[in-house]
């Protein structure tokens, strides 16, 4: 099956379908987050897109006119809300910083972090981009994971974490609805990303992944965008709290027919 590249997919929606619109994206300087900053973008939106690395930011420097690059650590509660109180708009907050650190997770200092950087990162942006996003009546997409759904327990903080942001999704579209803001989370699977790059690699990964997966193939990035836009869009006016799954199916396989 022919992966969608980033064109068929814009394509899709009204061209400016976020025309006027600021969008923010946490993890936004490569991967998954790049890519849903470059889908905003295409459509219209205002695009600050935050990352931790001052070298893939000067990079990216000439990325897209729409497309401003920040360096934030979500991690860090003043650089955080110095960040947001710069804000004057908010319509859609992605929260897609993410990391996982293998079998060293087990380590209680490296859990703790991981859990700050892919939990509660995700509350503090949105508490602190709160106001913003009543204004403009916005939207939140959480960026979960398969591991939502699964264990890895090689991943331990991933895997709590990531589970975690299906409760705090739950809870900001209850305690947000009211104020016309709506929060839902998508749900990556096998997504060919640097991240799982040791198991796309190698033939036996590759090979495994894609037998399980209903759709036959891996993931690509772009494969996440429409989704995304689409949960920010009017299209899903009466969608909150939910959590889309975007795994190819990857999930709901059975282990054993593979």
């Amino acid at each position: 099956m022919k992966d969608m590249d980033m064109g068929s997919v814009v394509d899709t929606f009204r061209k400016d379908l976020f025309a006027g619109r600021h969008v923010i994206i946490s993890g936004a300087t490569s991967g998954i987050g790049l890519d849903i900053a470059r889908g905003f973008a295409a459509l219209g939106a205002e695009v600050t897109a935050t990352g931790s690395s001052a070298v893939k930011i000067a990079a990216l420097s000439g990325e897209a006119a729409n497309i401003r690059f920040e360096l934030l650590d979500v991690r860090d509660r003043e650089g955080v809300r110095e960040f947001c109180a710069r804000q004057s708009r908010c319509d859609v907050l992605v929260n897609g910083a993410g990391i996982a650190r293998g079998g060293e997770e087990w380590d209680e200092d490296i859990f703790l972090d991981t859990m700050d950087v892919n939990l509660n990162s995700q509350f503090r942006l949105a508490i602190g981009l709160h106001a913003r996003l009543a204004e403009a009546r916005g939207a939140i997409v959480n960026i979960a994971s398969m591991l939502s759904f699964m264990a890895d327990p090689g991943v331990p903080a991933y895997t709590a974490s990531k589970t975690g942001i299906l409760g705090l999704t739950r809870a900001l579209a209850h305690k947000w609805g009211r104020e016309g803001i709506r929060v839902n989370a998508i749900a990556p699977g096998y997504h060919q990303t640097d991240m799982t790059r040791p198991i796309w690699s190698v033939p036996y990964g590759n090979k495994a992944v894609a037998d399980r997966t209903a759709l036959g193939r891996w993931g690509t990035t772009v494969d996440l965008v429409g989704p995304c836009l689409f949960l920010a869009s009017p299209a899903s006016a009466y969608v909150t709290g939910m959590c889309l799954e975007v795994d190819g199916g990857f999930v709901s396989g059975n282990p054993l027919e593979a």
